[in-house]
């Protein structure tokens, strides 16, 4: 009965299919995985997979901040081609970790320069290394320690370095004329975030980091995330800057009351929610309770 209800379906699903427009069909089935979307003032966001990436396009050149992988970076400058002839003036890394930095090689030839915080390179670096593919990247040539600047055409690109946080080269980049601010991994939007400890993370220090950014940018400030629980919410407000910081904060002192209360790692680690925290989603909880714990404990 079973395989006679399939093969009806089947039969009435192939039916519609020929009725349909062959060339509609056509068309979705060639529709890219990808997202390129403008936002305002000439930058835009591009998602695949990995790490939400910014782009800027104007008529006097192109920068871009972070890149995914490799297959997703030649995607997206398919589509910044198509936007402008203009070469690619800076490809800029908020931070070193792979989903945001493996698709640079795709730009080596192509953009003229790569930032990045001095700790963010010496990380990529590190990582390379130890994986032994110093030749699949593409390593930032331009640093910084607090502040860097630079301008395409009629924008002023402003990174800042507020400290450690998510590891500890984590930069925000300000598109000044369009007041879109790419927060890199500062902030999980509603994600349980990771915590890279092995790179400089410290949950203390990434409270400090996320109230230095929201007296540094404006309410009407624009923010483009790393990740978010929603793919659709890759972009948000000085609130969602909030958000982020009361989640940190509500895991440092839960933590803590734990490490006081005598609780050993493994009992933390049961926990399934952080109290006062209520719309953060996700399967990494472990993953923040076990960063706190090492840290807080130490």
């Amino acid at each position: 009965m079973q395989r006679r209800r399939f093969i009806a379906s089947s039969l009435l699903s192939a039916g519609a299919l020929a009725l349909s427009s062959q060339s509609s069909f056509a068309s979705w089935l060639l529709q890219p995985a990808y997202k390129f979307k403008p936002l305002r003032n000439n930058v835009g966001i591009f998602t695949e997979q990995g790490g939400t990436i910014a782009w800027l396009t104007n008529k006097d050149g192109i920068a871009v901040v972070d890149a995914e992988f490799p297959p997703q970076a030649e995607h997206l400058i398919a589509e910044l081609k198509k936007q402008s002839e203009k070469p690619i003036e800076w490809l800029i890394n908020t931070h070193h970790h792979g989903d945001h930095t493996s698709g640079n090689i795709a730009f080596k030839g192509i953009a003229k320069k790569v930032a990045a915080h001095a700790n963010s390179l010496a990380n990529q670096q590190n990582v390379a290394k130890a994986q032994k593919s110093e030749e699949k990247q593409l390593f930032p040539d331009t640093t910084f320690t607090t502040e860097w600047k630079a301008k395409v055409g009629d924008e002023n690109i402003h990174a800042y370095y507020f400290g450690a946080g998510h590891t500890n080269g984590d930069s925000m980049i300000h598109f000044e004329h369009a007041n879109i601010v790419h927060t890199g991994d500062l902030v999980f939007n509603r994600r349980y975030p990771f915590v890279d400890r092995t790179a400089g993370a410290s949950v203390k220090a990434w409270i400090t980091t996320l109230q230095k950014a929201q007296k540094q940018f404006s309410k009407d400030t624009l923010f483009v995330f790393g990740h978010a629980f929603d793919p659709e919410k890759v972009t948000g407000s000085m609130a969602d800057l909030k958000a982020m910081e009361n989640y940190m904060e509500r895991l440092v002192d839960f933590v803590n009351a734990q490490i006081k209360a005598g609780k050993t790692e493994e009992e933390v680690l049961t926990a399934t929610s952080i109290p006062g925290v209520t719309d953060w989603q996700g399967d990494g909880i472990k993953r923040s309770l076990t960063a706190a714990y090492e840290e807080l404990s130490a």
